[in-house]
């Protein structure tokens, strides 16, 4: 075991009990949701704001439609692709951050994740990965829900990247464990074919 494996352990031994049974909460509510669908608001560091619908199916595929803007975002169970139409592009991107913890069953939240705020109306979750501190600081923001699954229901969640940028995405008109088409989680490449033989 390594010097950080045992800070970390010993980090979480020292976690309120209380704490560490938010953190199974948690963990219970994601491993009982599927498929979820919401609308979305995101801010950007600039104070942009777009909006659009999510729709997501466990484990590993999400979809992010942006209304009035020629981008989509979608997770297909290997990778994260950012399409711009505009520019005719896609751009691939390992899944990790905030869509780990809600896209992936096998992540152990008490490894990467601490509860830093609890009261009666819900819980919100800091995680971080020490091993890339690249990947930022992603906070998740649960609202306590006895119609949810689990008890908990997302607020959305808000990631501070290296550079200290914050871009925060809020939810709304949330459904839980509905029937989900899974051809949203395809997308028409807008990158020309390349002709055999030809550039």
């Amino acid at each position: 075991m390594n010097i950080r494996s045992s800070i970390l352990l010993l980090a979480l031994a020292l976690l309120p009990q209380a704490a560490r049974a938010s953190l199974a909460d948690v963990s219970q509510h994601l491993k009982s949701v599927r498929t979820l669908s919401a609308d979305f608001t995101q801010t950007a560091a600039s104070g942009a704001v777009r909006r659009g619908r999510m729709t997501l199916a466990r484990p590993g595929r999400v979809r992010f439609q942006y209304d009035k803007a020629p981008i989509l975002v979608v997770a297909d169970g290997h990778a994260l692709n950012y399409i711009d139409y505009k520019v005719a592009q896609v751009t691939v991107f390992p899944i990790r951050g905030p869509l780990a913890v809600l896209l992936d069953d096998t992540v152990d939240l008490a490894r990467y994740a601490r509860v830093t705020h609890e009261d009666a109306s819900g819980i919100t979750v800091e995680a971080t990965d020490s091993a890339h501190p690249e990947y930022g600081v992603t906070t998740i923001e649960f609202a306590r829900d006895s119609a949810a699954p689990a008890g908990l229901r997302e607020r959305g969640w808000q990631v501070r990247d290296a550079q200290g940028n914050l871009t925060r995405v809020e939810l709304s008109r949330i459904q839980f464990n509905s029937v989900v088409d899974p051809a949203l989680f395809q997308f028409r490449d807008p990158r020309p074919r390349r002709i055999p033989g030809k550039g």
